[in-house]
């Protein structure tokens, strides 16, 4: 495969120049991640509509995905992406259109493309995965036939002469996606937005929950409110135990960490349940003068949660 994607290169300097220029902006792929699960969450507008599934999109939302993806890579990457003359986008000088399909490998090529560089991008929300590469869409690499507009698709050759720079690489997971049907059915079937945010926590534990899931589960404008104290989820699941650190806070990233569990990130919170333990145990935390761990399958819980101090704010 090394082999492969270095002869792309060698055979197409101006292609082997965008992807340098590319992963120099983006080695790790963060970026492009951020864009791909945050076009997803604006497809959906889960706070106004409650969705999280491309199932549940109508198909010209879908189709309007492909629009997104291209507007909003063009926003995060405005450093290196500016408007290209006959295409999308002009990257290291060369024009070169945006291409995404949900299907890997059926994207469809405008006949102003052909011989041209092509962005090639798919999403798979369920497993929490994306690609990105670029690909020349030469006569060799796209398929003889086209439709009524000219338009055709990437052949065998061109789909094995895409030069990938991020392959089935990992987004944040959409949590309500993630879960089972039991599970998600019990989140999303109570009346009240705040006993949905308290199910929400209840039953997806130790893992990082993104404040857009809450705004999708909680579907007010005031989502945040069913998170806190004084009446949120932290009020309702204390006396269970729970305890749920929020990203916003260093003291709340601390005892995530203290504790062994996910550490939440900003705008993210971690929901956990935990029992006394032994004062400077292994995997415990001093809250409220006492100690504590994270509860095992086994332990009966008896007593309350301690509360959450969030005097330091995350830098």
């Amino acid at each position: 495969m090394a082999s492969e994607a270095s002869a792309i290169l060698q055979g197409d300097p101006e292609l082997a120049e965008i992807v340098e220029v590319i992963q120099r902006a983006d080695p790790e792929g963060s970026r492009a991640a951020r864009v791909f699960r945050a076009t997803f969450d604006q497809l959906y507008d889960g706070e106004h509509t409650g969705r999280y599934s491309v199932d549940q999109l109508y198909k010209t939302e879908k189709t309007h995905f492909g629009t997104l993806i291209e507007i909003n890579l063009r926003r995060e990457f405005k450093d290196i992406i500016d408007d290209g003359d006959k295409l999308d986008y002009r990257i290291a000088g060369y024009d070169i259109d945006c291409k995404f399909s949900f299907k890997d490998g059926a994207w469809m090529l405008p006949p102003e493309s052909f011989g041209l560089l092509l962005l090639v991008a798919t999403a798979d929300d369920g497993r929490a995965r994306w690609s990105l590469g670029v690909v020349r869409a030469t006569d060799r690499n796209r398929r003889e036939s086209s439709n009524r507009d000219g338009k055709t698709g990437l052949s065998k050759s061109g789909r094995d002469a895409i030069y990938w720079l991020f392959r089935d690489a990992e987004m944040a997971e959409n949590i309500l996606l993630s879960v089972d049907d039991e599970t998600r059915e019990a989140i999303m079937s109570p009346e009240s937005g705040q006993q949905r945010i308290n199910e929400l926590f209840r039953r997806v534990t130790n893992r990082r929950i993104s404040r857009v899931v809450i705004a999708t589960v909680a579907q007010q404008k005031d989502y945040m409110k069913r998170v806190r104290e004084n009446g949120g989820a932290r009020s309702a699941l204390a006396p269970e135990g729970y305890i749920i650190p929020g990203g916003d806070y260093a003291s709340h990233r601390e005892i995530a960490e203290k504790l062994g569990i996910a550490v939440p990130q900003e705008g993210e919170f971690v929901s956990v349940q935990v029992v006394p333990a032994a004062a400077g145990s292994p995997a415990s935390v001093e809250l409220g003068g006492s100690w504590w761990r994270v509860a095992k399958p086994d332990d009966v819980v008896t007593e309350a949660a301690p509360p959450l101090s969030s005097t330091k704010k995350a830098k």
